[in-house]
């Protein structure tokens, strides 16, 4: 294994590991946000419509 394979390997591993934890957390507190629960709620109740 050369070592510029080596390097590049433990670079993706460690900050993508950071990067989709953040994303993760980014996307979470998106969802769980007080002023976004109506928005939701409203689009939850969408199927059981009837037009």
């Amino acid at each position: 294994m050369s070592p510029t394979y080596a390097f590049f390997a433990h670079f993706a591993q460690t900050w993508g590991l950071v990067y989709f934890v953040a994303l993760f957390v980014v996307v979470l507190a998106y969802a769980l946000w007080p002023s976004r629960q109506k928005e939701f709620d409203e689009s939850a109740r969408v199927p059981l419509r009837e037009d």
